[in-house]
């Protein structure tokens, strides 16, 4: 009879005078568990270990080599590590799928079973994908030279060659960072898709597009909207009418978060569509894959047709994603290491202003000489202020809220808006992609909360509005929850704005499609053949859960672009949250011009600090 973890003593059982300080509740009940159920003090502290690091991203715990004794864990013996494979609970990797233990050994990692079960998925699925590919022609040339309008220059190289090597593809990979082309490279090899699929097949493929957030899928149908507005004045390309119907097919593709297209069931747990109720589609496609944790790729793996070809896109060099593992950077670790024909990788940047371009490229590569070098070639594009204290951050969110409430004045935003204006909403709503400040935390001090609260007060005050007042003429929200009876979706954010009647409501962008709003709402009077902007409004007591959007987190900043950005770092260098990757990834958010709120020992740690999430997947993909 197993007697209950809490009445065990931990520390007469593992040995430490307490659990160690990094250890969440969770990690502490992990090793309890251990201790209840026979196993030793050792495998305790490991599974411990285990749990804290997935707590912090990884999907294994790093027993040796480089990387090992990572978050504060201590070194093990050799004698130790010789001990775990007489463990009961302990499985060896070739033999786990004979028993039900709730660790795996697979040298140089050990594994919760459900991570590792996920990873040994993946790569089999991946390699499986690699090694078969599907019935295609070949890409021609005249081809291609019709979808580039015969430009061939090096700068679009990339971009043609994944058009070209995308047909029979069963997994593609396409990365790049932001403004390298990633959504008009992703139409052309669309249209090529269905194109070659409708002549072998005489019928047009199902597409199903996708992305981890509502915002970013909404974001990425904008996106191919707008290229395939500028495809259809291109000189020639339409004339024949050879590529209307792929272009057409392309944008009447449906857009959802990867958890609508398998079928979440909620609270219920699981998805409708697995490996015997797959996802009825020729091709799906994946945006900002780099958010794709490594279960839920796993789950999307398991969900597709063997005769499916699946399009991963996005950015390997952001962030990675808030669950476990660093799929897409894993990925393409494994791609590049073998100058894999499934992977293009987009280097030049198509931006009008290439003076911040350097400056990314510089964070990439953790180069803190050409980083200083960078910012100072960038002139005014680039601003550093020195946010040690608390008073600094004080100034510099007082220059920065006059900015921003200028911006809304001018747009008209402050003033009565009418309802049936949707020009003028639309103006009013793009004002939020204007400025946008970007916060390494969210709590605290230096966090997004309270730099927003901040900004809203000095809005209020100067629009003459009282402190306990929630809405106003002006105020920005972000959806922080799914709601797909409304239509609203994590990350979409919306304009507060005054009509001729003085209502308040809050306006979101939407596109429409056929005379349907993406969102659900049926609009009459829209286009009835091609994509368009469109605005949509709620009463603010009908808004599902919400948070100000005038400073948000860099994580939820991902995918997004702004013409000015203020990046916020906190000013304790030793902060863990400081990487590189977050660092680049809020620098990449900015179109225009960048404001660099930190010390300089913050923003050199940052550089510094690239993160390396502990991972088997690479090895395995290989």
């Amino acid at each position: 009879m197993n007697v209950p973890a809490r009445s065990y003593n931990f520390r007469r059982l593992v040995g430490e005078s307490s659990p160690p300080e990094a250890w969440r509740m969770l990690d502490a009940t992990v090793a309890r568990w251990v201790l209840a159920h026979g196993g030793s003090p050792l495998l305790a502290q490991l599974a411990g270990w285990a749990s804290h690091a997935e707590g912090r991203g990884d999907s294994a715990l790093l027993l040796s080599g480089d990387g090992a004794g990572r978050h504060g864990m201590r070194a093990w013996s050799t004698e130790e590590l010789a001990a775990l494979q007489a463990e009961p609970m302990v499985a060896r990797a070739g033999d786990v799928d004979t028993g039900g233990t709730p660790f795996v050994l697979d040298p140089p990692h050990f594994y919760l079973r459900r991570n590792y079960l996920h990873e040994a998925a993946v790569a089999r699925h991946v390699r499986a994908r690699r090694a078969t590919p599907l019935p295609a022609a070949g890409a021609e040339p005249a081809d291609i030279d019709v979808l580039f309008q015969g430009d061939d220059s090096a700068r679009v190289q990339p971009q043609r060659q994944a058009v070209a090597q995308v047909l029979g593809k069963r997994l593609f990979v396409l990365t790049g960072g932001p403004g390298t082309g990633k959504t008009t490279t992703v139409l052309r090899m669309l249209m090529m898709l269905i194109r070659e699929r409708a002549t072998r097949t005489q019928a047009a493929p199902t597409i199903r597009i996708s992305a981890p957030t509502g915002k970013a899928a909404q974001r990425l149908s904008e996106s191919l909207r707008d290229g395939a507005e500028r495809m259809r004045t291109q000189q020639g390309l339409m004339d024949s009418g050879e590529w209307q119907s792929p272009l057409d097919c392309a944008l009447a593709a449906e857009a959802s978060t990867v958890h609508r297209l398998l079928g979440s069931r909620g609270r219920q747990g699981g998805f409708t569509h697995h490996a015997d109720n797959p996802i009825a589609a020729d091709i799906v496609i994946v945006d900002e894959a780099s958010m794709v944790d490594l279960a839920m790729l796993r789950n999307l793996l398991d969900a597709l047709r063997e005769d499916t070809a699946l399009i991963l896109v996005g950015d390997a060099d952001q962030l990675t994603s808030v669950g476990t593992g660093s799929v897409l950077l894993d990925l393409v670790g494994a791609m590049e290491a073998e100058h894999a024909p499934d992977l293009v990788r987009l280097m030049h940047s198509f931006r009008a202003d290439q003076s911040l371009v350097p400056i990314n490229q510089a964070i990439r590569a953790g180069d803190t000489a050409a980083f200083a070098a960078a910012w100072q070639a960038a002139g005014t594009k680039a601003v550093r202020r020195d946010v040690a204290t608390a008073r600094d951050l004080r100034d510099a969110l007082g220059k920065w809220s006059t900015a921003l409430a200028t911006t809304l004045h001018d747009v008209g935003a402050l003033d009565v808006v009418r309802k049936d204006d949707q020009p003028a909403v639309l103006r009013a709503l793009d004002a939020l992609r204007r400025r946008q400040l970007l916060c390494a935390l969210r709590d605290g001090e230096f966090g997004a909360d309270a730099a927003n609260a901040f900004i809203e007060r000095k809005l209020k005050n100067r629009a003459d509005v009282a402190a306990d007042v929630d809405w106003y003429p002006g105020r920005a929200v972000m959806i922080a929850r799914n709601d797909y009876t409304v239509g609203l979706f994590n990350g979409d954010a919306g304009l507060c704005l005054r009509d001729e009647h003085g209502n308040l409501a809050v306006w979101f962008e939407v596109t429409v499609q056929g005379g349907t709003a993406t969102r659900g709402e049926t609009l009459a009077e829209a286009p009835a053949q091609h994509a368009s902007r469109r605005a949509i409004s709620f009463a603010p007591g009908g808004l599902p859960d919400h948070q100000g959007a005038f400073a948000v987190t860099i994580h939820k900043s991902q995918g997004s672009e702004y013409d000015h950005v203020a990046v916020l770092l906190p000013a304790d260098p030793q902060n863990r949250i400081l990487s590189r990757q977050l660092l680049y990834t809020a620098m990449s958010r900015a179109k225009l011009s960048v404001e660099l709120w930190a010390t300089d020992e913050a923003s050199e740690a940052a550089l510094a600090t690239p993160v390396r999430r502990a991972s088997g997947l690479a090895a395995r993909i290989a």
